[in-house]
């Protein structure tokens, strides 16, 4: 009789690890594809992860085109996300939910491929060359950079709306 219970016991009490494993596989999952769908890719060249929205908070890390964030929260403006170890917020316009990829042997420049991720089509960029575009003063434009302190006098002296 003790025979038949304790083998009973050992049935009801590999039901609870199946069925505690099958809740745990579960939550795994659902956590697993919803780290997936928040999974966003930077389109620009570089932009800075940001310690809090905004133009003039202090920067965390640079992060360059195609490296993957994960989105945390979006306020429109500003998608405050994680990356690596890192904790802070890109301006949303410069990622994108698609993965950004060039191939070798298509001969794209990272700025064509910035461009592509930021929404132009590659019929857009072939009638664009057609039309005698020069990629090159889109390179040299992105090479600009202005320190966040002379921009903020600047909107200081001009009595501008700092804005964020």
């Amino acid at each position: 009789m003790t025979c038949i219970f304790h083998a009973k016991m050992y049935i009801l009490t590999m039901k609870r690890y199946v069925l505690l494993f099958a809740m745990i596989f579960c939550i795994g999952a659902v956590l697993f594809a919803q780290a997936g769908r928040n999974a966003r890719f930077v389109a620009v060249q570089s932009t800075n992860l940001k310690a809090s929205a905004g133009v003039f908070a202090s920067n965390l890390a640079v992060v360059t085109l195609g490296e993957t964030v994960t989105l945390i929260s979006d306020n429109g403006r500003w998608s405050q996300v994680q990356y690596g170890n890192l904790t802070g917020w890109i301006p949303s316009n410069e990622l994108t939910s698609r993965r950004i990829t060039s191939s070798g042997s298509v001969g794209l420049s990272a700025t064509e491929v910035a461009l592509a991720g930021k929404g132009f089509t590659p019929e857009q960029e072939t009638e664009y060359k057609r039309g005698g575009l020069d990629f090159s003063m889109v390179d040299f434009m992105e090479r600009i950079t202005i320190p966040s302190e002379d921009l903020l006098r600047f909107i200081n002296e001009g009595r501008l709306n700092r804005g964020d």
